[in-house]
């Protein structure tokens, strides 16, 4: 028996199988000792408890020992598995069934790996710790085919930390039917960041570098002011550009520029790694 498995009693049945189902699914395994076809089916449904580790609770009741119990809840044969969700069942089946059919049927009803890590991020959010979550709400936006929800709180995040290009991304794939107020407000926000982000000495440094493009110092500067003002891929993509011509520019300074950036960006931030991959193939 573990956190994820249980033997329910008349004495415990209010708080596992309502309670408890309030909070997260509860199936519920009525079998008995007597009963061949629960001794084949039960080490399955344990096995899944175990492996979606403490999504839905695996509530097993003797049915023999707990006849009352069984019959309040319609059981008319062993074995029968009720799936219950705040309070009430919502699915179920009768005798055994595949692993196939049985992990169907749990799929409906418990919450999918993005959200799980859209809940994490956003209490990560909460706690302050918007770096940590970062990574996470990239994954579940990824994960889950790029939702217009999550990639509202996604580009919101990347506004926060001034990463106007990529939320600019995020943004652009959000469909005409999902550009609510929110996404209105978002847009406002970096439209404000991008004209906030042009200072004199970038605009300075563009016309220089747009009047003589081979200007290896001025693209230079430009990549370290972009990088000052967080607008890395702009900077690293001159830096790259840099590093083409010549590996060793300004003594090594801007080949150690980009891998700073990129050290910056942190583990698994797409653009940090698009680069260094662009890096190491320039390299080798």
């Amino acid at each position: 028996m573990n956190e994820f498995i249980v033997d329910v009693t008349a004495e415990s049945a209010q708080q596992v199988l309502i309670e408890e189902s309030m909070q997260r699914p509860v199936v519920v395994d009525f079998w008995a000792d007597w009963c061949e076809p629960c001794k084949q089916l039960m080490p399955v449904l344990e096995k899944l408890a175990n492996e979606y580790a403490g999504q839905f609770l695996l509530a097993k009741v003797n049915a023999d020992s707990e006849q009352m119990l069984a019959g309040q809840l319609g059981v008319r044969s062993l074995p029968t598995v009720m799936l219950l969700k705040d309070g009430q069942p919502v699915d179920g089946f009768a005798g055994v069934q595949p692993e196939s059919q049985i992990r169907e049927m749990l799929d409906k009803y418990l919450p999918k790996p993005w959200d799980i890590k859209l809940q994490q991020a956003q209490a990560l959010i909460t706690e302050g710790k918007q770096g940590a979550a970062l990574p996470l709400l990239r994954e579940a936006y990824r994960e889950s085919s790029e939702r217009e929800d999550i990639a509202k709180q996604l580009a919101a995040l990347l506004l926060e930390q001034n990463r106007t290009q990529e939320a600019d991304t995020v943004l652009g794939k959000i469909l005409l039917a999902d550009q609510d107020a929110e996404y209105q407000q978002l847009m406002a926000q970096l439209e404000l960041k991008q004209q906030a982000a042009d200072t004199p000495e970038i605009q300075a440094l563009q016309k220089t570098l747009r009047d003589n493009p081979q200007n290896g110092d001025a693209a230079y500067q430009l990549a370290v002011q972009y990088s000052q003002a967080d607008r890395h891929q702009e900077a690293l993509e001159l830096l790259l550009d840099i590093l083409r011509r010549d590996m060793h520019f300004a003594d090594g300074a801007a080949k150690q520029t980009f891998l700073d950036i990129v050290k910056s960006l942190g583990a698994g931030d797409p653009v940090a790694t698009r680069y260094q991959r662009k890096l190491m193939t320039m390299m080798f």
